[in-house]
C-alpha cells in the first residue's frame, strides 16, 4: 500500500481535483471546455517533455521558454513577411534545436554548470527576440494551412491534441523501451559508473538538452499557428508552469525520478486546475499561489535530483 500511494498518490489526487471541479465549477464538464483544457495542456505538455529529457540526464534547462519565444518570433516574422510557411516552420524548429545543442556544448565541452549555461542562453534568446520584433508583436491573417497546424482537426480530434499525443507517446517509448533511453537514465543516475560501462555520457547530455530545445521549437510553431501572432515573450509564462509539471510528475509513477508519463499528468493537472479556478471566479493570484505550493511540495521529493542537475560540473 505504501508503494502504491507513493507511485500513484499524486495521480489519484489529480483525479479527485477533476471530480471536485466537475461538481463545483460551472461549465467545467462541457465538451467545449474539456477540449479547451486539452488544448492548453498541449503546449505545456510538449515543453514539459523536453525539460524532462534534459533532467533525465541530470541537466537543468532554464532556456526553453526563451528559445520558444525566439523561435516563435522568427517563425511568425517569416510567415508575416510572406515566406512559404513550411520553410518558416523548419526555421523555427531549427532555432530550437540549435539552442538546445548550444546548451549541450556549453555543459559538456566547456564544463559550464547547466543552471548558468541555460540562463545565459535564455537571456541571449530573449534579447534576440526583442531585437527582431523591436518589442512589437507580429500579427496578421496568415496562410490557412499554417494556422491549421494548431487550429485544425483530424477525424474530429484537434490537431494540437494529436501533436501532444505524438510527443508524449514517442517520449515515453524512447525513455522506457529503447537503448538510448536506458543510456540517458544511466547517465543521469550514475554518470561515472555509466561512463565506465561504455555509455557515451557526454553525448547523452547533449541529446537531452537538444531534445529540450527541439520541443521548444515545436511548441513555438504551434503557439504562433494557434494565436496567429508572435511576441518576444509569448512563452514566458510556460517556464515555471512546465518546471512545476515535471516536478509534480516526479512525485508519481517513478517517485523521485523525472519521467514522461508523470510530466504529462502533471501538465494536465496544472492546466485543469487553472481552468477550474477561472470558472469558479477565483482571483488571478490564486493560480500563482497554487503553482508555488506545487513547486515547493514537489521539490521536497526531488531536491537531490535538482541539485545535481543544476550544479554538477
Amino acid at each position: 500500500m505504501r508503494r502504491f500511494v507513493a507511485a500513484y498518490g499524486t495521480a489519484l489526487a489529480g483525479l479527485a481535483i477533476f471530480v471536485f471541479l466537475l461538481l463545483v465549477a460551472r461549465n467545467f464538464a462541457t465538451a467545449a471546455n474539456l477540449l479547451n483544457v486539452l488544448k492548453h495542456t498541449s503546449f505545456l505538455a510538449i515543453l514539459s517533455v523536453g525539460f524532462t529529457f534534459a533532467l533525465i540526464t541530470a541537466e537543468l534547462d532554464l532556456s526553453f521558454a526563451g528559445l520558444c519565444s525566439l523561435a516563435a518570433v522568427v517563425t511568425g516574422g517569416l510567415v508575416h513577411g510572406g515566406t512559404y510557411w513550411p520553410l518558416a516552420v523548419a526555421t523555427g524548429l531549427a532555432i530550437g534545436i540549435a539552442g538546445g545543442l548550444l546548451n549541450g556544448i556549453l555543459v559538456t565541452r566547456l564544463k559550464v554548470p547547466s543552471l548558468i549555461a541555460t540562463l545565459g542562453t535564455a537571456s541571449i534568446a530573449t534579447g534576440l527576440a526583442f531585437m527582431i520584433t523591436r518589442g512589437v508583436a507580429f500579427v496578421g491573417r496568415w496562410d490557412d494551412e499554417f494556422l491549421a497546424l494548431a487550429r485544425g482537426k483530424v477525424a474530429g480530434i484537434p490537431t494540437l491534441t494529436l501533436f501532444m499525443a505524438a510527443v508524449v507517446g514517442l517520449g515515453w517509448l524512447v525513455t522506457r523501451h529503447s537503448r538510448l533511453g536506458i543510456h540517458m537514465i544511466a547517465t543521469g543516475e550514475a554518470e561515472e559508473e555509466a561512463r565506465r560501462a561504455g555509455v557515451a555520457t557526454r553525448r547523452m547530455k547533449v541529446i537531452g538538452l537538444t531534445v529540450s530545445g527541439a520541443m521548444a521549437g515545436v511548441a513555438a510553431v504551434l503557439l504562433v499557428a494557434n494565436l496567429s501572432s508572435a511576441a518576444p515573450q509569448m512563452a514566458g509564462d510556460y517556464l515555471l508552469n512546465a518546471i512545476a509539471a515535471v516536478l509534480l510528475g516526479m512525485t508519481m509513477f517513478e517517485p523521485g525520478r523525472p519521467n514522461v508519463a508523470g510530466s504529462f499528468t502533471g501538465a494536465l493537472i496544472i492546466a485543469m486546475l487553472a481552468n477550474g479556478l477561472v470558472l469558479m471566479g477565483a482571483p488571478y493570484y490564486i493560480q500563482d499561489i497554487m503553482l508555488g505550493v506545487i513547486v515547493i511540495g514537489s521539490v521536497s521529493v526531488s531536491a537531490s535530483v535538482l541539485k545535481k542537475a543544476a550544479f554538477s560540473i
